[in-house]
Order: structure tokens, then C-alpha cells, then sequence
């Protein structure tokens, strides 16, 4: 009753008081001719047409004889939502003080027009302009008399307020015809528009009936942490990979490091998915029931961000696990919803208690600095976070309905592990149990090498195994050709690499060689720098090795000139090419006999005690180095002819 304006309520009351005495005459009204006596006695008394008073009349029976069937039905009045075209005649209220401001304009289908082109123009942009300032550069552009100039500046006249709309006008028909989504795309981004503001119909289950669909996603901790080495080093914030089943909302796989936001720390979370889980806290010191925790298995499914599993290194799970990957678009969190409540939560729980927690509000001046209180590494935070998901599997009552009519049949508590074993129970899923060398294989990147001689050949490095080298396939890439192999390998440390058999899943484990043992304990960024460096060096010192080279040329070039300029001058010693060829022998031997005179060591030649003898200086005065020669060839000669007498 308190809803009804006081307007409807006199026109029903009045209504009433006109036919209430007629109403009660039953069932003697029912006869048109009784009922026509009762209309003119209630027409002369109240003052009413009969028209009217049979219409309140017949109102009042159609719409079940209560009072409030009387009420007017100004619902159906006008025309709501439909436009009205305008006239000559200045619609809506006069303007206050309109001697001074003019009586205004219409809004006609060519201001319409003009209106959204400005709209387009100066407010649906990056930009950012509010409506008040789109209205400003509206009027600039299109409601002016002409330009005038100042100091060599084209101003334009704007038109008086009284011939162009109001902004009052402007707001009404932006307001009535406002795009939303528009408005956040174009204003913002499309994404931002997707993520906040989007219709959201359905929830984040349509379509997911059974365990095997899971969530990957990587998020910084908001704690800093020490090193175990060295308790005083603080080595920055953790990257936590968690990956969640979509239908049970159970903790599927956990990893913790400092590869933030790469395929090395995605590929560690999706291995430990397929790790059996009392092994794995029994390593970080928590001992647990396989009940606790009962996940091992491959999906079917993996959604994750575009840029952790996207590209060529998760092909080979694609192609060789037959495993779906759904990659999300960027910044669209909303669309992993499952891992990302979960961040959520997690922080909630455990920020509280944690030393070198980061304060989101930032430090105000004189503040301790957070980073100066961390203490935890990072065995003990991973410590931390398996609780975490212990807690969440195994107690944590969801706070929203993802149950179906079989779960509610059922009575499935909604706690994530009770959701799984009744999903895996009735629902069976898509789940696979691989071994973890073999989803290792998998996940690492893959790409070829070549089988030389030296050993298979990737990126500069050697490597080989017991089984390879006694194949005997070095010796035929020697003598038959190289050929190329596919492998694996893990570019945190290059010191193995995988090399495929022609079975599936299957390989031969290979070992740097010791040649290339400068690659040892080098991650592949590591050896991919060094070889670009050299080849830097190399191609930077090309022009000083070329020229360095031609000098070498020219000298040596110049050195056998002077060598044929000698002997030029000196052929008349020799009589024919025969006689230089018949005596090397004994050539040989006066040489060496020179040079070794030459070359004997002579030591403190320099001072008055070892001075020559005078009679010694005297023979060997004036006698050079070739005339000593031609007589030590002399003697080789007259010896060895000698010789030949005595035989």
C-alpha cells in the first residue's frame, strides 16, 4: 500500500466509492436491467457519466473484485521507449532566466549524428577525456561562426549557448545511449573489460564432470627469503607453481623455486603432479598417509598461461602423453579461477605468521624494511605451503556450491578431497598413471644433434655413452657421413643429454666428453653467452687476423725475392743443375760444419781474460763466412774422395 502514489490512491478511491453500494447487490446486478437502474442512481449521486461507472464496474469484476483493480493504468500510457520526433516548438521546460540564455534547441537526427561522431572521436578513446571536456572539443569542431586570427593563432567563434544544445542535452543522450563495453574497451583495454565487467553467466565448472581437468599457474610470494648456504643472504621473493583440479579443487602438484614465470618452473609443478606424494613430503620431513594426498597421475587437461606452456617445448608432452594444453590469453586471470582462489586463500592463512612479509601498502619514511626480517629459506617455506594444501585438500570447506544433483543425491561434503574420491568413484575421469622419468623426458625440451666422429654434436658440446661408442656409431659418421638424432635435454644443467631410440619412450642417456668438459655444471643460457661472446671476438678480430696475414705473405714473399736476387748473383759457381743435385750430401755436411761453429756457445767472449790469440786472429782475419764454407766443402770433398781410394 505504502508503494502507491497518493495520486493512483485518490482516483481508486474515488473509483470505489462510486460502485461499492452497486457491488453488494448480488447476485441481482447480474440482470442488465437491475444494473442499469443501480448505474444511473450512482452517475446522478457522484457526479459521473454512466459510462464511466459501469467501466469502474466492469474493472472491478475483471480483475478480481478487490479494491486495487480500480487503480488507473498509467502503465500503458505514452510511449516508453520510443522516440518522439522533434518540432519547430522547443520541447522540456523553459530554461531558468531564458531571457539571457535563450530558449535552446531541439535535438534533431543531425545533431544525433553529430553527437556520436564526437563521442567516437574525443571520449571512447586511450585518452581518457571526460564527458565535460568531450563536449568542449565537440563544440569546437562543429558548432562555430567562422575563425578569426590572433598573433598568427586560428581561433574559432563558437556559437552562442541559445542556437546550439545544452550540455545538459549532450549528457541526456550519451547517458541514454551509452555502450559500456565500449566504454571500458576502447577507454581501458578489451581485457580489462573481460576480466572486470563482462556479463558472467554460468560458473566456473560448465562442462567439467569429473576430475582430469587441471589449473597451472605461477605466483610470487609475498615474503622474501635467505639462502641455506648463508642465512645472511636474502635472495628475493619465491615463485610458487601450483597446479589444482578444476572439479574437486584438490592440489594436484607444487613447486617452489626461483624460475619465476618460465616453462623450467611449470614443467618441475607438472612432474610433481605425477610424483607419489608421501615420497615427496617425506623429503621435506612431513610424514603422511597416500590417503592424505592420494595424487599421482597425468590429466587430460592442462590450462595455463600463454606464456609459461606455449611454443615448441611443450610439443612433445602434446605429442607423446596425448595431454591437452589450453593456453588462456593474456591477463586474463579470471579464466584460471580455481588456482587463482586459491593464491587467495594461501595468503590469508599464512602471512600473518611469516617473517619478511612484504607490505602490499608500501613503507612509509623510517619503517623497518621488510626484506632486513627475512628468515625463512627455501626448504622451509616449501615446508609451509605443503601444509597450506594439506589443510585446503583435506579440510577446507568450499564456500560455494559446485555441487550437482548426484553430489547432492550423495551428500558429498564440499571438501576438495571428497570431491575427488567421489569424482574418481563415479565420474572415473581421465586420469593416467605414467612413470616420472618418462613424463620427465616429456616435459624437457627437445631438438636435434648430429652423430660425428668426435662424439653427437649439439651447440658446440661432445657427448657419448658406453653403449653408443660400442655400437660403433662415431666410426660411421667417420667414414659414411654424419647424420642427425632427436634429444632432450635440461637446460638447467647440459651435462646429459637424451638421445631417442626408435621405440617410444625410450633413450640412451649421454655424457659430455672431456673435451668439452668447459660446458660442465653450465646452464644452457650460460654456454649460449659464452659462444656468442667468442663468436663475437672472432668475427671483431677478423680484420686483424686478415691483415696481420698479408703481412705475414709479403715478408715471406719479400724474403724468397732476396733468396732468388742471391742467387742470381751467385749461379757462376755452379756449373749445372746436375753438379747441385750430385753433391747435397756433402753441401749438407760443410753447412752443418759452419753453423755449428757459428752456433757454439761462447761465453764471456767479452772480456780481457778470454781475448784471442794473436797468431789465431791473424789466419782467420779477412776470411768470410762463404770463403769459409767453399773451404770446409773442399775438405768434405777431398775426405770423402779419400775414402773412396781407400776402398
Amino acid at each position: 500500500e505504502e508503494d502507491i502514489p497518493e495520486k493512483h490512491k485518490k482516483i481508486r478511491d474515488k473509483a470505489w466509492k462510486a460502485i461499492k453500494e452497486m457491488v453488494d447487490e448480488e447476485p441481482d446486478i447480474y440482470q442488465s436491467t437491475f444494473r442499469r437502474k443501480l448505474i444511473k442512481k450512482a452517475s446522478e449521486t457522484h457526479g459521473l457519466s454512466e459510462a464511466w461507472v459501469l467501466e469502474y464496474l466492469k474493472r472491478y469484476w475483471k480483475r478480481g473484485k478487490t479494491r486495487n483493480s480500480l487503480l488507473p493504468d498509467y502503465r500503458n500510457c505514452g510511449a516508453k521507449g520510443k522516440e518522439r520526433k522533434a518540432g519547430n516548438v522547443k520541447r522540456g521546460r523553459p530554461r531558468i532566466n531564458q531571457d539571457i540564455k535563450g530558449e535552446g534547441v531541439n535535438v534533431t537526427e543531425d545533431i544525433k549524428k553529430i553527437f556520436r561522431i564526437a563521442v567516437n572521436k574525443y571520449y571512447y578513446t586511450t585518452a581518457k577525456n571526460s564527458l565535460t571536456l568531450t563536449y568542449e572539443l565537440m563544440r569546437k569542431e562543429y558548432f562555430t561562426d567562422g575563425y578569426k586570427k590572433e598573433n598568427g593563432v586560428k581561433i574559432p567563434i563558437l556559437k552562442p549557448q541559445s542556437e546550439i544544445p545544452s550540455f545538459g542535452q549532450f549528457n541526456y543522450w550519451f547517458q541514454k545511449e551509452r555502450n559500456i563495453k565500449k566504454e571500458i574497451s576502447s577507454r581501458y583495454s578489451n581485457k580489462k573489460y573481460q576480466k572486470q565487467y563482462r556479463t558472467i553467466v554460468g560458473n566456473a565448472l560448465d562442462g567439467v564432470l569429473q576430475p582430469g581437468q587441471f589449473e597451472i599457474d605461477c605466483q610470487v610470494g609475498d615474503v622474501y627469503l635467505v639462502s641455506r648456504y648463508n642465512r645472511n643472504w636474502v635472495i628475493g621473493r619465491p615463485a610458487i607453481y601450483v597446479v589444482i583440479d578444476k572439479f574437486s579443487r584438490l592440489i594436484c602438484g607444487l613447486y617452489i623455486g626461483l624460475e619465476t614465470g618460465s616453462y623450467a618452473g611449470a614443467m618441475m609443478a607438472l612432474v610433481n603432479t605425477t610424483t607419489n606424494k608421501v615420497e615427496f613430503c617425506r623429503q621435506f620431513g612431513i610424514e603422511i598417509e597416500e590417503t592424505d594426498w592420494p595424487v599421482h597421475h597425468l590429466p587430460e587437461t592442462i590450462i595455463a598461461d600463454r606464456g609459461e606452456l606455449e611454443g615448441d617445448n611443450i610439443d612433445n608432452l602434446i605429442n607423446t602423453l596425448n595431454v591437452k594444453v589450453q593456453n588462456t590469453p593474456p591477463y586474463r586471470a579470471d579464466l584460471k579461477s580455481a588456482v587463482e582462489r586459491f593464491f587467495g586463500l594461501t595468503n590469508e592463512r599464512i602471512k600473518p605468521f611469516l617473517p619478511g612479509v612484504i607490505d602490499l601498502d608500501g613503507r612509509e619514511r623510517g619503517d623497518k624494511d621488510y626484506r632486513i626480517a627475512a628468515k625463512l629459506d627455501l626448504h622451509q617455506f616449501t615446508r609451509i605451503m605443503i601444509k597450506c594444501i594439506l589443510y585446503h585438500n583435506n579440510h577446507y570447506h568450499l564456500d560455494y556450491n559446485i555441487r550437482d544433483e548426484d553430489m547432492l543425491e550423495d551428500n558429498v561434503p564440499r571438501i576438495p578431497i571428497k570431491l575427488w574420491n567421489w569424482g574418481i568413484a563415479n565420474r572415473g575421469g581421465t586420469l593416467r598413471m605414467v612413470s616420472e622419468d618418462v613424463v620427465k623426458l616429456a616435459l624437457m625440451p627437445s631438438d636435434t644433434a648430429t652423430v660425428t666422429a668426435k662424439g653427437i654434436k649439439y651447440k658446440d658440446m661432445y657427448y657419448t655413452s658406453k653403449s653408443i661408442l660400442k655400437s660403433g656409431a662415431f666410426e660411421n659418421a667417420r667414414t659414411m657421413g654424419r647424420q642427425k638424432v632427436k634429444i632432450s635435454y635440461d637446460p638447467r644443467n647440459m651435462n646429459y643429454i637424451y638421445v631417442y631410440h626408435d621405440k617410444p619412450n625410450e633413450y640412451e642417456k649421454c655424457f659430455l666428453i672431456d673435451t668439452s668438459s668447459r660446458y660442465k655444471d653450465k646452464v644452457l643460457e650460460e654456454i649460449e653467452y659464452l659462444l656468442t661472446v667468442e663468436k663475437m671476438q672472432r668475427e671483431k678480430n677478423q680484420d686483424n687476423v686478415a691483415q696481420a696475414k698479408t703481412q705475414l705473405i709479403a715478408e715471406i714473399e719479400d724474403i724468397v725475392q732476396q733468396a732468388e736476387e742471391d742467387y742470381n748473383k751467385e749461379t757462376s759457381l755452379v756449373e749445372s743443375d746436375r753438379q747441385r743435385i750430385k753433391n747435397i750430401r756433402g753441401n749438407r755436411k760443410a753447412e752443418k760444419t759452419v753453423r755449428r761453429l757459428e752456433e757454439a756457445f761462447d761465453l764471456g767472449s767479452g772480456s780481457e781474460d778470454n781475448q784471442s790469440i794473436p797468431g789465431e786472429e791473424k789466419e782467420t782475419e779477412g776470411m768470410n763466412t762463404l770463403q769459409l764454407l767453399i773451404q770446409k766443402q773442399k775438405e768434405v770433398m777431398r775426405d770423402e774422395g779419400s775414402d773412396d781410394t781407400k776402398r
